[in-house]
This record gives structure tokens, C-alpha cells and sequence, in this order.
């Protein structure tokens, strides 16, 4: 299609097309009619109940058409929700498939790209076999997982950009076949797609600036309709044009930076031409590049929650229907002879056809699975209507699951769970099978609803068993940095997939040394700097998982998280989940936190962070032996993880294990630090450490107390560990260094309810935590701000001192 010339390069009158390449321009038309019929279908089945909610790509049809010509298997795509049309194009969507989305058919067989977890239009290919284990991806047209935060894709389409990056360039990797499903030297292309608007977020130009200081292949368009829903793009962008502000990145015969390219979205043979150039600029030169497709039109408004009317004027409406791509490609496919005026209609009539056959088909699928189980259910409930003494109230459960227009699985879920609640009193048999029926569907919907937010495979780190370090008769004594870096160096020589990166993370080998030398040893492309940009470190990290590669990210101090949490949380924790297990980014965050100095080194919001990225393993080591375990264990599994390292152990003493590499410990089993008989104690990372310190003084005082490190967060004591010291001693004290109700209400949630250990206290569950401010400068501002050893003690002397206030009289009375 490349051969296609616009009228600037030669008169219309003297071009000639072939009978092929008329074909293809009609197939590419009917293709686009076909697409803007499914959005105008799916509004209407939205604005009619049968869908929640729909946003659509009608306007976009022929830029995305052109641009998926030039997307080549091994390929990766990093968009929004309005790609239909290109999603179709490469035929990893169809017609029925885009309705069993609208429809939320939580099948993945009907609906594959999320087993109806997301809104519509939001894709994802599945890149992972059913055991977990990686497809062949440089045999597939690939899409990265959607998400609806406005340019949330940005970030990660930095890393699957760089992935091709690496693989180009790394010295050894492709050479192992096991490496050679990812990529094909470094040849492919990551493709993103954003709305003009959400070029306003601070991600997208965090990106940008990334990508051309990194020089990878990265082709970005951006769809510009002049809104964002109601919201001109003069109040949006700077100078009106998101091209024309960015010219400062443009590239030069002197100095790297991006390629910039503009093209109007109803300008289709330009629109081949400049995505045949964006195309090849990427994939040859690996330089990045921005198209800005301009004048595209909006035909439904923005989403079917409101209607365009309300902002846009008539002599606006009035441009989008002369300037709608559909119709300006109808004119000029008549104008250059390659299509009939009846020959464009049958191809438009039979594209409608299409559209509303694979409507009904999915709406028919979608409907018979809900059919088959509240058949079922009525005969259930018939059944124990017949028996029961309560016949009358039981016939309104079965009126009230047949009423509904929309089928929906909760009705007959809800009629079951009200039928039994009503007849709890009548042991029958009819009861029993409607028990059964139900406790089926429960695990049923588990599965449709619940899996998949972490790994489910034998890949799964929690398969990883303990292997304990092991020490020679007189180890030697070194930093704990030592520990970690000379580990880090035996991970780096055995997973040659393995990256490190993130701010003075190359060089300096990271602000604290634990990767000294490394980049002398390893290379830049495996051990590197990057600027000051947290968002798109975490980005870089999420896209390389997708592609195959082991990145750890190093976001320098745990307070600095906050610039990514978003990305963290509505991104690499849902990347499983909101796949339906088809993806995964097993992405290591490295960090360092909890108590040094000043407001924004002390931070220690694990509340935050365990209730928002739900679907990311949580270690949190007291020292620095136990976090190069935790690296050597998560780097054998295929889960996203957060390590944070004790800031304050780098330059404390470890003994250097011999097996470095190779020791694991193990997530989510905690380590009893010492073992005591009159109270448990429960902590982690280096507030563990003060209560430590703090047990001979306990002793002193005739104390015995059981201190628990339990080292990760997420997951947390799989095995119930603590119940059993908790048995044991009947008393319990949750020390952290998070703001009340953080971190120790989560950790009492999970003992004292979850494993039932309120059953086995003869004292209140106590806390102890910092205080609700961050901690204050200096010392002192740690000693009055966080837990210290005086707080540790007191705390546990005052529930002994309740208990027994003869043999442990009140200090402070």
C-alpha cells in the first residue's frame, strides 16, 4: 500500500490503481465501516441496558487501519481505549469478541483479553500458555494489557520499546534458544496510542523525554480530535498542537532526539505514507517517533455517559460530519475510480450485516450460559418449594430471578443465597442440593472473578522452598552491602536476562554501593543510570517483564515511590489479574526505606502500599542477607515484587555466606527471631532489629517474649505461624513504624480475625506504631516520631503489668 501517492505528489487523474490494490482499499474501507457499525451497535446496546458502559473508537478507523500495516508479528502495542479498529485490523479482536467485552462475558473463551474483567475496548493478546509458561511472541501480533487511567500506557510503553533495545544489543541473550520467543535481533516496534488530552499528563512527557534520551523503537500516536470530552484543547495544550510544543525534541543531523510527523486522520494515502515512515525510522534506526494525527472527529461524543451535543457547537458538528474519515475515504474512493458508488454500498451493506450478526451471536452466548444456570436454580428452588413450609415466600425468589430484561448472574446467585436464608430452620433434601448447587457456583465464580492476581503456576515463587545460607567455621564479617552486591553479582553471571536500573544505579553502583563495580563487570545495557523520573524507571521495568526479560527497577528511597505508585497500583499489580492470567510482568522494585533522616528519608506508608498494589509481593527484610534471598527466591518465580531494603543496614556487619546466588527465603513464612513463653511480639524490617535490642532487657525483668520477623507483607504467614505463638504465650504486640492503623491494624487483622487468634488472648491485641505525622529531622526527630527501644519495652511490660500487677508493678505510678 506504500505505492499510494497523495494528490500533492501527483494529480489524481494520473494515478492508477491495480485490481489487488483496489481489493485491499475496499477491504480496508469495509473493514472501517464495519468497525464504526459495532460502535454505533454498542452505544445502542449500552443506552439500552444490555451493557454498563461503552467507549468507542468511531472516528479513528482509517489512521488505525493504516497504521496496523506496518505493525509486524513480534510487535508490541501500548494503547487506550479507543483502538478497535486497529485492534480488528491485526485480527486480535473480533467482531463477536468486542461485544462479549461490552457484554462483561466472564468466559476467556468468548472473551479472551480479559474473561470480562474490563470495560470495553480494552485489549490485551494472551502472551502466556495455560501452565504460565511463555508463547513464542515474535510469532504473534501483541498487545500489552489496557488500562483506563488516562496515559497510565506511556511508562510501559517505554519498556517494551527499550526490551528491543536490549535485545539488539545484548551480547549473549538471543543466542539461547529459550531467549528467541521474545525477540528477533531487536527488530520490533512498540506502538502506543493516546488521545490528544491526556498528552497533558505529566507521564506522557516524562515518557517522551525518556525515549529520546534512550534512542529506542517506539512509534506514538497521538488521535487528536481538539477535545478532551468537553474540554477545548486550547485550555490543554500549549500553542494548540501537541506537535508544534514538542519540536524542541525534534531530531537533527547533530543531535538525538525523536521524529515528529503530522498527518491529517482522513488523509489516507498520506496516512500510509507517514506510517511507512514512522515505521521504518523505528525498526531500522531504533529512534522514536511521534505522529500527530490531526482533524479527527468524534461521531458519539466522547463515551455514552453523556452526548456531545452539550459542548460542541453546531458549525463544529457540522465540520465532523464533512471531515468524518469514513466519508471523506468514500469520496475519494469514488473520485480515484477504485470503487463504485453501488459497489461502496453493497460493501457497506454487508459490513453492517456482519456487524449486527457478531452483536447477536454474542449477545446469544452470552445469554444461554446465564439460561443454562437459572434453569437450574428454579428447578433447585421448584424443588424446595415443594417441600418446604415456606412455598409462598420461595415463589417470588423464582418471579424475581426471571424478571430481569438483562440476564445477570447475581439475580440467580442472589435467589439461591435468599432461599436458603429463608428455609435455614428445614433440614430437606431439596435444601441439601441447592446447598451443593451453590457451593459450586461459588468456586465457579472464584474463578471467573477472583483468579489470577497472582501467579497460579508452578512458576509461582511461593513454590521457591527455603534454602538457609550456609556459613564456613569463621565467616567473614563484612557490610551488609558486601552481601548484597557480591549476591547481586552471582544473580547477574546466572540470569543473563537480568537488568538493573534506576538514579546513580550505573556508575556509582547505586547510592549505597550494594551494585558497586557492576557496571564495569556487566555492561551499561545491563546495569544503567537514569534521569530523575520515577514513573517511567517503574515503566521501563513493567514493559521489559512483558517481553521476557528479568528488570529490577531501584527507585532510590521508599519515599520516593509516590511518583510511581500509580503505575505500581492500577498497572503492574493488575497486569495477571486483568489479563485473566493471558499476561505477566514479573518486574523486581528495588528500594530502600524506614528509619534514617528528615521527613521525606523516613517514610513509611506500608498501609499505602500493601492495600494498593494488591497482586505484588511485599518483602520487607531486617537486614540485608535476608533481602539477597529474597532476591535470589523471586528471581525463580514469575510474580511482580517490592523489595525494600533497611536503610540503616548497609554499613552494618553480616556474616558473608558461602552459597550467595543460591540461598532463597521463602514468601510469606515468617522467622521466629527468639523464642519466648509470655507474650509474641510481631514486626519486620528494621523496627525487628530495635526489638531485638530490646529482649535482654525484657529478660531482665523476668519478661519472656517470642519475637516474630515477618519478613514479607504481601503474602503474609501462609502457614498461620503466629497463631501458634500466640497459643502459646496468649498475648500479642504488633510493632511497626507505619501511621496507626497502617501496616499493625493489617497485620492484627490477619492474626487476631483471619487466623481466629482472639480465641487464644487473655490480653487486648495491642499496637505500636509511629505517630501520624512524618518523623522529624535528626535523632531525635526518629526517637520521638518512630517506635524507639524505651516505647518497645513499656508497651510490653504494661500488658505483663495488667496481667500481673504484682510481679510487674506500673512503672509511672
Amino acid at each position: 500500500m506504500a505505492s499510494i501517492k497523495t494528490k500533492k505528489e501527483k494529480k489524481s487523474s494520473d494515478i492508477s490503481y491495480s485490481q489487488e490494490q483496489k481489493q485491499e482499499i475496499l477491504a480496508d474501507y469495509k473493514l472501517a465501516f464495519k468497525s464504526r457499525e459495532a460502535s454505533y451497535l454498542g452505544r445502542k446496546e449500552t443506552l439500552t441496558g444490555k451493557a454498563k458502559f461503552g467507549i468507542f473508537g468511531d472516528g479513528k478507523e482509517m489512521p488505525q487501519i493504516a497504521m496496523a500495516k506496518y505493525f509486524k508479528e513480534g510487535d508490541f502495542r501500548a494503547g487506550y481505549y479507543r483502538d478497535q479498529t486497529f485492534m480488528m485490523a491485526i485480527n486480535q479482536v473480533t467482531l463477536q469478541q468486542f461485544f462479549a467485552q461490552l457484554y462483561a462475558h466472564a468466559n476467556v473463551e468468548e472473551e479472551p483479553h480479559s474473561g470480562g474483567r474490563q470495560m470495553n475496548a480494552h485489549f490485551s493478546t494472551r502472551s502466556l500458555n495455560d501452565d504460565g509458561s511463555w508463547k513464542d511472541l515474535t510469532s504473534m501480533k501483541n498487545t500489552s494489557p489496557d488500562i483506563s487511567p488516562t496515559a497510565g500506557q506511556m511508562s510501559r510503553l517505554l519498556g517494551l520499546a527499550e526490551a528491543s533495545k536490549v535485545y539488539r544489543n545484548h551480547d549473549s541473550l538471543l543466542d539461547q534458544e529459550e531467549f528467541q520467543k521474545f525477540s528477533d535481533g531487536g527488530n520490533e516496534v512498540a506502538w502506543g496510542t493516546i488521545g490528544d488530552s491526556s498528552t497533558s499528563e505529566g507521564v506522557f512527557w516524562e515518557t517522551i523525554n525518556a525515549a529520546g534520551v534512550l534512542q529506542v523503537p517506539m512509534v506514538m500516536s497521538v488521535w487528536d480530535d481538539g477535545y478532551g470530552i468537553s474540554v477545548p484543547r486550547k485550555y490543554q495544550t500549549t500553542k494548540d498542537s501537541i506537535s508544534e510544543v514538542l519540536k524542541g525534541f525534534q531530531r537533527t543531523k547533530e543531535q538525538e532526539g525523536i521524529e515528529i510527523l503530522k498527518v491529517k486522520a482522513w488523509d489516507y494515502p498520506a496516512l500510509l505514507e507517514t506510517y511507512e515512515k514512522a515505521a521504518q525510522i523505528a525498526r531500522e534506526e531504533h529512534v522514536p517517533v511521534l505522529v500527530h494525527v490531526t482533524e479527527v472527529t468524534q461521531p458519539q461524543g466522547h463515551s455514552t455517559s453523556g452526548s456531545h451535543e452539550r459542548y460542541k457547537s453546531d458549525e463544529r458538528l457540522e465540520w465532523e460530519e464533512e471531515y468524518c474519515c469514513l466519508n471523506k475515504t468514500r469520496n475519494w474512493l469514488i473520485e480515484e475510480d477504485i470503487a463504485s458508488e453501488e459497489e461502496i454500498e453493497a460493501v457497506e451493506e454487508e459490513a453492517q450485516k456482519e456487524a449486527k450478526e457478531a452483536q447477536k451471536a454474542a449477545w446469544k452466548s452470552f445469554k444461554s450460559e446465564l439460561k443454562d444456570e437459572r434453569e437450574t436454580v428454579t428447578a433447585l428452588i421448584e424443588d424446595l418449594t415443594a417441600e418446604s413450609s415456606k412455598s409462598e415466600e420461595l415463589k417470588k425468589f423464582i418471579k424475581e430471578m426471571k424478571t430481569p430484561i438483562i440476564p445477570l448472574r447475581k439475580y440467580i446467585v442472589s435467589a439461591a443465597r435468599k432461599a436458603l436464608r429463608l428455609t435455614r430452620d428445614e433440614n430437606i433434601s431439596s435444601r441439601k442440593k441447592l446447598v451443593q448447587w451453590l457451593e459450586e457456583s461459588n468456586e465457579d465464580n472464584s474463578y471467573r472473578y477472583d483468579s489470577y492476581l497472582y501467579s497460579e503456576g508452578e512458576q509461582s515463587p511461593l513454590n521457591v522452598e527455603e534454602n538457609p545460607a550456609v556459613y564456613s567455621d569463621d565467616p567473614k564479617s563484612v557490610d551488609g552491602r558486601v552481601v548484597l552486591r557480591d549476591n547481586f553479582d552471582k544473580l547477574f553471571d546466572k540470569y543473563p536476562e537480568t537488568l538493573v536500573f534506576g538514579e546513580d544505579t550505573g556508575k556509582l553502583g547505586d547510592v549505597n554501593k550494594g551494585l558497586e563495580n557492576m557496571q564495569d563487570k556487566y555492561g551499561e545495557l545491563r546495569v544503567s543510570d537514569t534521569g530523575i523520573r520515577e514513573a517511567t524507571i517503574l515503566g521501563q521495568g513493567i514493559g521489559m517483564a512483558l517481553r521476557g526479560l528479568r528488570p529490577i527497577a531501584e527507585i532510590q528511597y521508599l519515599d520516593y515511590l509516590l511518583y510511581c505508585f500509580q503505575g505500581l497500583s492500577d498497572d503492574l499489580a493488575t497486569v495477571r489479574y486483568r489479563s485473566m492470567g493471558g499476561q505477566k510482568a514479573p518486574l523486581i522494585v528495588r528500594t530502600r526505606g524506614h528509619r534514617l533522616e528528615g521527613i521525606w528519608h523516613t517514610g513509611s506508608p506500608m498501609g499505602m502500599i500493601i492495600n494498593g498494589i494488591r497482586g505484588v509481593h511485599v518483602c520487607v527484610p531486617r537486614n540485608l542477607t535476608e533481602a539477597a534471598g529474597m532476591y535470589n527466591t523471586l528471581l525463580q518465580g514469575d510474580d511482580p515484587a517490592l523489595v525494600i531494603e533497611p536503610l540503616n543496614a548497609y554499613r552494618l556487619k553480616e556474616d558473608l555466606p558461602e552459597n550467595l546466588g543460591e540461598f532463597t527465603v521463602p514468601l510469606g513464612i515468617p522467622n521466629v527471631v527468639s523464642e519466648g513463653t509470655d507474650i509474641t511480639i510481631v514486626s519486620y524490617g528494621s523496627t525487628c532489629n530495635i526489638c531485638e535490642d530490646v529482649l535482654p532487657e525484657l529478660e531482665n525483668v523476668g519478661i519472656s517474649a517470642e519475637l516474630i520477623d515477618v519478613r514479607t507483607l504481601l503474602p503474609f504467614d501462609r502457614n498461620q505461624d503466629i497463631v501458634e505463638s500466640l497459643k502459646k504465650t496468649n498475648r500479642i504486640l504488633f510493632v511497626d513504624e507505619d501511621v496507626p492503623g497502617g501496616a499493625s491494624a493489617y497485620m492484627m487483622n490477619k492474626v487476631i480475625q483471619d487466623q481466629k487468634g482472639y480465641y487464644y488472648l487473655d490480653s487486648e491485641p495491642q499496637c505500636l506504631t509511629a505517630k501520624e505525622h512524618r518523623a522529624a529531622y535528626g535523632s531525635d526527630g526518629d526517637y520521638f516520631s518512630k517506635p524507639n527501644e524505651e516505647d518497645i519495652f513499656e508497651a510490653v511490660y504494661a500488658l505483663m503489668s495488667e496481667a500481673n500487677p504484682a510481679k510487674y508493678p506500673p512503672i509511672y505510678e
